[in-house]
């Protein structure tokens, strides 16, 4: 079916006028599309249009826009009565509760209303594209069109296809969203769609590192933000946006995929849910706040003021080492070179996945002098290392002063499979190559969704080819064989990729 997208008189109508309804209708309106809005709440709707109106006259006052281009676009706007006034729409976009009851019936109505050719389309964050379309009559002309909250500053929408979806109309929404200005990726139907997905990787995996005992809260997000590169930590981020939204979405991913263990939930999560502790919003979440709603977050300790006598450095990684061993001497350590360490050395490995036990047993180390590095990042923002449940207090008091004796602060966190930086994001990249393999999205899509939608330093593809290939999937394949978990099995996607020596953006052929 032919759809002009570009035609001037493209009406879009908006079900639902709060925060994402009004968005849509903005960026909608600003991008030369005439638009019809309503709500169920009396009044709901001309709110919205009076809340745009307002942004537009801001927007002209500072000269992103003209005072004639703001008035056109407000004139864009118009409030209707209901769903019977929709006739003249070529687009429909419904943003209202997520309940799949509800929309369902919905857009069964919304069928008797518009013409054979207008898109329905759902801005759901949560509920199955093919589900709703389910028990439409034209389930083919239906789609997701998932915009992010605030519409009109977070670029990307997501434009997904349902399994009855015909192909025009995803070409069609892929141009109507670049058409409002926004950065379209187009992806089939999946539980938690793309950035949903991938941002499960990044906050599931920090809980199961708190809630194992291996860091804090405030360590695990000083990581992040310092060694990741990420612009905020998980538990930040799940402060922000609320645990009564973040835990049932990871619930809802992890129930739609028929229990997948990548998104395993956990208690960390549950518990505070359960108990109505959700983060800014009910001033107490993962952090308790001032009276000015800052964190009250304890300082780090100062770094120990000792140093080891000398320091042997273990070559099982080549990489880890050459890294480790550059900065030691920029330190001024005194290093010893010889095949063993000394009988008082401080002994340093650089694992990949492993815990610093599984790196002293293997390599037949002292347990009680053995420290471990993660060398996987840039070692210029923080360090982060750890001991074996029985390393001398003395001997990791000593590696950290040796390690912050340049003012780089070090975190201590509790042996671990991967440390917390090396775990968060391995599992981030397995999770896109999950999302490639399975034909949901390409491999650049899912990196303009994730650093577009999720703001991450980099997408997971982009991240594997920075920090190496082999790398990931070395610590994915430690952390599955020391676990015993199949949620660090790596995907195949990335498996080939690592043996084969390509980058993870290899597509197949």
């Amino acid at each position: 079916m032919q759809f002009d997208a570009t035609r001037s008189d493209l009406t879009v109508g908006v079900i639902g006028a709060g925060a994402m309804g009004r968005g849509i209708a903005q960026v909608a309106a600003a991008g030369g599309m005439q638009v019809l809005i309503t709500d169920s709440r009396e009044g709901a709707a001309q709110e919205a249009r009076d809340f745009v109106e307002k942004l537009f006259l801001r927007a002209a006052e500072k000269g992103s826009m003209t005072k004639e281009a703001a008035a056109a676009a407000t004139a864009r706007i118009k409030v209707v009565s209901g769903m019977a006034e929709f006739k003249p729409c070529h687009l429909v976009i419904e943003a209202i509760v997520e309940n799949l009851e509800v929309k369902r019936a919905l857009f069964a109505e919304l069928e008797g209303v518009v013409a054979a050719d207008c898109i329905l389309a759902s801005n759901t964050s949560s509920l199955s594209i093919t589900t709703i379309a389910a028990k439409l009559k034209t389930p083919q002309r239906f789609a997701g069109m998932h915009f992010f909250n605030p519409v009109p500053l977070m670029k990307l929408v997501e434009v997904i296809a349902g399994l009855r979806t015909e192909d025009w109309v995803c070409d069609a929404l892929m141009a109507i969203g670049r058409r409002m200005t926004r950065e379209p990726v187009r992806l089939t139907d999946a539980p938690g769609f793309l950035v949903n997905q991938v941002g499960r990787g990044f906050t599931l995996e920090a809980s199961h590192l708190v809630y194992e005992g291996v860091s804090t809260f405030p360590d695990v997000d000083r990581v992040m933000r310092d060694v990741g590169g990420f612009r905020m930590g998980p538990f930040e981020l799940m402060e922000l946006t609320g645990l009564d939204v973040t835990h049932p979405a990871s619930e809802a991913v992890y129930t739609q995929f028929f229990h997948e263990p990548r998104y395993r939930p956990n208690l960390i999560m549950r518990s505070r849910y359960d108990a109505g502790v959700l983060g800014r919003k009910t001033k107490k979440g993962f952090y308790e706040y001032d009276t000015e709603m800052k964190p009250i977050v304890a300082p780090e300790p100062a770094a120990p003021a000792s140093r080891p006598s000398s320091v042997w450095v273990s070559p099982a990684e080549p990489s880890g080492h050459a890294a480790l061993t550059e900065l030691l001497k920029k330190l001024g350590a005194k290093l010893e070179t010889g095949a063993k360490p000394s009988a008082t050395a401080l002994i340093l490995v650089t694992p990949l996945g492993e815990d610093t036990t599984t790196c002293a047993v293997e390599q037949g180390l002292d347990p009680k002098r053995t420290v471990a590095v993660d060398t996987l990042f840039p070692m210029v923002k923080r360090r982060t290392i750890m001991g074996t449940p029985v390393t001398d207090p003395a001997q990791r008091e000593a590696a950290h002063g040796l390690l912050a004796s340049d003012g780089v602060p070090v975190t201590v966190c509790r042996d671990s499979p991967g440390f917390i930086a090396q775990r968060i994001v391995a599992m981030i990249v397995n999770i896109g190559c999950s999302i490639a393999q399975s034909r949901t999205a390409a491999p650049a899509d899912v990196d303009k969704a994730v650093t577009l939608g999720l703001n991450y330093p980099q997408g997971p593809f982009a991240f594997a080819d920075t920090l190496g290939v082999n790398k990931i999937f070395a610590i994915l394949t430690a952390m599955q064989r020391i676990y015993g978990d199949p949620r660090y099995r790596p995907n195949i996607w990335l498996t080939r990729r690592a043996k084969l020596g390509v980058s993870l953006f290899t597509p197949e052929l």
